[in-house]
């Protein structure tokens, strides 16, 4: 009884953080009108990371609970990718990952191979996402369009799915997905503080 009180809480905690994740970013990115320090590739590898996961869960039947936060995660990966793109002044790229995207979502289950694959491929995506954003603190040494907030509450996200996950499908290639990312989150976070310019610190 206590452990699905848990497991509920868990499930359900993750979803509210999941709705606003993204937003503080996407706030600081308008506000500040520049990407400076924001990986562009970070993104795109996310993305592509969030959409075999979603995809292999939805193959195989897993419960909708253990993962419904990612459709909403995709949503508002794409929002801060159009701004991304917009204040790089490459708009029009954006209808070209659009349909890279759906293709790619439909490609993953042609056969169950490419799905296997393909999700044995995501942690080493999703990993390339959070080493693409360091390389990108490291080379701007200004994490001040960074926010904080945004990669704390999704250190928050992985640890709350390493549980579920262990308690519900004990699938281990998403097990693995959810450390390796707990800990890459972790570090992604302390570097933005170690860049933050003072100026900054009570703004995010």
């Amino acid at each position: 009884m206590e452990d699905d009180m848990v497991l509920h809480f868990a499930n359900f905690s993750t979803l509210i953080v999941c709705m606003v994740l993204k937003f503080p970013q996407i706030f600081v990115l308008v506000r500040a009108k520049s990407t400076t320090g924001v990986s562009l590739n970070s993104l795109l590898l996310e993305l592509i990371g969030f959409i075999v996961f979603v995809r292999y869960q939805m193959y195989y039947d897993y419960p909708p609970p253990t993962y419904l936060e990612y459709p909403i995660l995709i949503a508002q990966d794409f929002m801060l990718l159009l701004l991304i793109l917009h204040y790089n002044g490459n708009l029009k790229q954006g209808l070209l990952y659009a349909l890279v995207f759906v293709g790619g979502w439909h490609l993953l289950i042609v056969n169950k191979w490419i799905i296997d694959l393909a999700m044995s491929l995501c942690t080493f995506i999703s990993a390339g996402s959070k080493f693409a954003q360091l390389q990108c603190l490291w080379a701007s040494k200004d994490s001040g369009q960074v926010s904080t907030l945004t990669w704390a509450m999704a250190t928050y996200t992985c640890m709350a799915r390493i549980f579920t996950t262990l308690v519900t499908t004990g699938d281990t290639q998403v097990l693995i997905r959810f450390i390796v990312m707990t800990l890459l989150n972790m570090w992604v976070t302390a570097t933005i503080m170690y860049y933050r310019p003072k100026s900054s610190m009570k703004q995010d």
